[in-house]
């Protein structure tokens, strides 16, 4: 896999994990789950270099 795949395909994660995030009730255990994985893609993403400020939609 490429680094151009690997970012798209990242890219599509944090907005689909952000969509579901944005569903689910915040104290809830899934919302606790869901918020690990969306850190975790916004350290990757973050290291390599895509600039956030207009993907991200919890901004927590």
């Amino acid at each position: 896999m490429t680094e151009g795949e690997m970012l798209k395909l990242s890219v599509e994660e944090f907005s689909r994990i952000q969509r579901y995030m944005l569903l689910a009730e915040k104290g809830s255990e899934v919302y606790k789950a869901m918020k690990e994985r969306y850190i975790d893609l916004k350290v990757i993403l973050s290291a390599s270099g895509v600039n956030l400020t207009e993907i991200d939609r919890i901004k927590e």
